[in-house]
């Protein structure tokens, strides 16, 4: 019983992550070390400034304001 519930839970957690692309650190840290061993990882802030920055640069995105 407890471990069908952990496993739902786990499923829950995963599946709120990618609806809200929290996991997109943790897949280009992954891809970052896979693909270029040598290259420096950034931090999560800076990785989450350059998104930004790359979505709000983007003309096909539109004015967001949050």
């Amino acid at each position: 019983m407890l471990s069908g519930l952990l496993r739902v839970l786990r499923a829950v957690r995963w599946y709120v992550r990618e609806l809200t692309d929290e996991s997109a650190y943790d897949r280009y840290v992954a891809h970052i070390r896979t693909n270029h061993p040598g290259a420096l990882v950034p931090t999560r802030r800076a990785f989450e400034r350059d998104r930004t920055e790359r979505q709000e640069a983007d003309p096909r995105q539109g004015f967001r304001c949050c």
